[in-house]
């Protein structure tokens, strides 16, 4: 709201002439110039001062102001009167989780925070950080170099998603490599992801012609070990998924359960009713990264409704638990031999497993033990 006066210099618009409207019938030429300066009607007026003539400035605010601030017009986005109510941005922000490149870091999320300490000190706001968390994306690069128009290497998406569908490309951005890292683009990668994707398509069909009773101590063994390992799976995408954006890991745990539960079902080694729960299970897992195939998973699999409407799997802490560990055997504070034991044995147990072993009974023979310290699940140490 300023005025330039050949007389006068610079004067300020009063406050009773604020706001400053902006014209509406501009025209956004390529001239690399506010269209204000092509608008006679804003850019002439008179001087507040003098009364003579004078010229508006037509520099209006950087788009970095404008930005820095949108998160509060977000939850007040009808108002007309004021930029955003306050009883309403005070109860629904601070924003939980910024994620934006680094870039971002010097310039938008400065100002962002210059603006929100000065409305709180306005009383404004009741909160003084505008973001509680930020998370930085590294970009994907190809041939070496950032991917830019200008340079001609921007992979568009119309080819992969009709070639290999959107999920196998979802799939494979999400699966590149660690989020806040740089990360090349190949497209033997997207080839991996699609076969991937047919696996899980098969696995489907296979399940709805499947018929197994499997009996006997191998088949409990097997089917102990698929449970306890979509439990494992179960815990591990959580919780690289909630608190540590690590999608590509939580992906390849995805990976490693299919591959044990294709065995499983291959050798018909567990019951149709472990194998719906392990794929209901996984296709909840797979939800986030894949919905179009978990989508259709879930209706295959007699879901009623949509898979997005399904609560996130829970595990089992109990099924977790390692019934044999294997531990290192110390005699003297120095490693001599290994024993694969109970998880549950008690300390002493421990001890008189390993003094049967023999090399520890050549290197304590004779010798009265004096004392034996145990770390559960990991080492014994003898002192003789």
């Amino acid at each position: 709201p300023i005025v330039y006066c050949d007389k006068c210099g610079i004067v300020p618009v009063p406050e009773k002439d604020l706001p400053v409207l902006l014209p509406e019938d501009v025209e956004f030429l390529p001239t690399g110039e506010s269209p204000l300066n092509y608008s006679p009607e804003f850019l002439n007026t008179t001087c507040p001062a003098c009364g003579g003539k004078a010229k508006r400035e037509t520099d209006t605010m950087d788009t970095f102001v404008d930005s820095s601030w949108y998160y509060l017009r977000y939850i007040s986005p009808k108002e007309n009167f004021r930029p955003f109510a306050s009883e309403d941005v005070n109860r629904w922000l601070p924003v939980d989780q910024y994620i934006g490149g680094v870039e971002h870091a010097i310039l938008h999320l400065m100002y962002s925070r210059f603006i929100n300490k000065f409305l709180y000190d306005l009383g404004k706001l009741n909160f003084l950080e505008p973001f509680q968390r930020l998370f930085t994306q590294g970009m994907i690069t190809k041939d070496g170099a950032k991917m830019s128009k200008s340079k001609g290497n921007v992979v568009a998406p119309d080819y992969i998603i009709n070639k290999y569908g959107a999920d196998t490309m979802r799939l494979y951005i999400l699966f590149m490599g660690p989020p806040e890292k740089d990360a090349q683009w190949q497209d033997e990668g997207l080839i991996g992801c699609f076969r991937f994707i047919n696996r899980l398509t098969k696995l489907v069909s296979f399940f709805i012609n499947y018929q197994a009773n499997p009996e006997g101590s191998e088949a409990d063994k097997v089917q102990k070990a698929i449970l306890k390992k979509m439990h494992r799976t179960i815990k591990d995408v959580t919780f690289y998924m909630e608190g540590n954006f690590q999608f590509n890991t939580a992906i390849s745990k995805i990976m490693e359960f299919v591959n044990q539960l294709y065995k499983g079902v291959e050798e018909t080694l567990i019951s149709k009713e472990i194998f719906k729960e392990c794929l209901s299970n996984l296709f909840l897992l797979l939800a986030p990264f894949t919905p179009h195939l978990a989508e259709e998973a879930n209706q295959t699999l007699g879901g009623k409704d949509s898979i997005f409407k399904q609560s996130w799997p829970q595990y089992k802490e109990e099924l977790l638990a390692e019934e044999e560990v294997e531990i290192g055997v110390l005699v003297n504070g120095k490693l001599r031999s290994r024993l694969v034991i109970s998880a549950r044995l008690s300390e002493e147990e421990v001890k008189n497993k390993a003094l049967q072993l023999e090399k520890i009974k050549q290197l304590t023979a004779e010798k009265p033990i004096k004392k034996a310290v145990y770390i559960k699940g990991k080492i014994i140490n003898l002192v003789v």
